[in-house]
């Protein structure tokens, strides 16, 4: 399978090239996933999801970032189910692509794809899901459909859904000034599911991603360590 770039974030801890695989989904369908793999024994598994842009740099520098911190991390290319290789920059044109894609691919056959990248990561024990925007609902319908603990970043898309029941934890973060996610979306989120956690942080929207406008250094990195500390509990040994 051909993808647009060939570029990998290598990070020192991590003992295996980063790379492109692919992974067989229900009906015989063949995606992409970028997959990175930790020096050591793995504390278990993280399946990435991405936002509406693709498996980008951005996405594949979070899959190393959480082989880094010990995890085996895998970012299953959505989009493949529509066209190989999708990585789309963060402006109009791309917004519009993107929500195009996201619209053909739709919420089924993303959560199908997360429940291939959980198998193909089997091994590494027990496995978590996390994702970005659209990704984000991906990840909360993870938890409610297929039992997977959850963390959310801005998943704006989730207020129709909100009524399922958890099967696993779940984790939320938002931005207070999000235009797409606002105030009474959250108390909504809060309300629909009081058993999670949550956090709002004092930025916009796609606050965690280096290339977009909103972008919050300091709100990405607490972000990253509250989701780390999350993974450790729910995924740990003893869980």
């Amino acid at each position: 399978m051909l993808y647009a770039s060939t570029e990998f974030s290598l990070i020192p801890f991590i003992s295996l090239m980063p790379e492109f695989i692919s992974i067989s989904t229900p009906g015989m369908h063949c995606i992409g996933a970028y997959r990175a793999d930790p020096a050591g024994t793995p504390l278990g598994g993280v399946v990435v999801v991405q936002e509406i842009f693709g498996v980008n740099p951005h996405i594949r520098r979070i899959v190393d970032g959480y082989a880094e911190a010990g995890y085996v991390a895998i970012a299953p290319a959505l989009f493949d189910y529509v066209e190989n290789g999708v990585e789309l920059d963060y402006d109009e044109a791309g917004v519009a692509r993107g929500r195009a894609l996201a619209g053909e691919v739709g919420f089924d056959r993303a959560l199908e794809s997360v429940a291939s990248a959980a198998e193909a990561i089997a091994s590494a024990g027990r496995i978590g899901v996390v994702g970005y925007c659209w990704g984000g609902t991906v990840a909360f319908l993870s938890a409610t459909r297929l039992g997977l603990p959850a963390v959310i970043y801005y998943g704006g898309r989730s207020v129709p859904f909100l009524h399922e029941t958890a099967r696993a934890p779940l984790l939320f973060h938002f931005g207070e000034r999000d235009p797409i996610i606002p105030p009474a979306h959250v108390s909504l989120h809060r309300e629909r599911q009081p058993q999670a956690e949550f956090h709002v942080y004092p930025a916009g929207h796609g606050f965690n991603c280096d290339a977009r406008a909103d972008y919050d250094p300091a709100s990405a990195a607490l972000a990253r360590e509250r989701s780390l500390a999350f993974f450790a509990r729910e995924l740990g040994a003893g869980a």
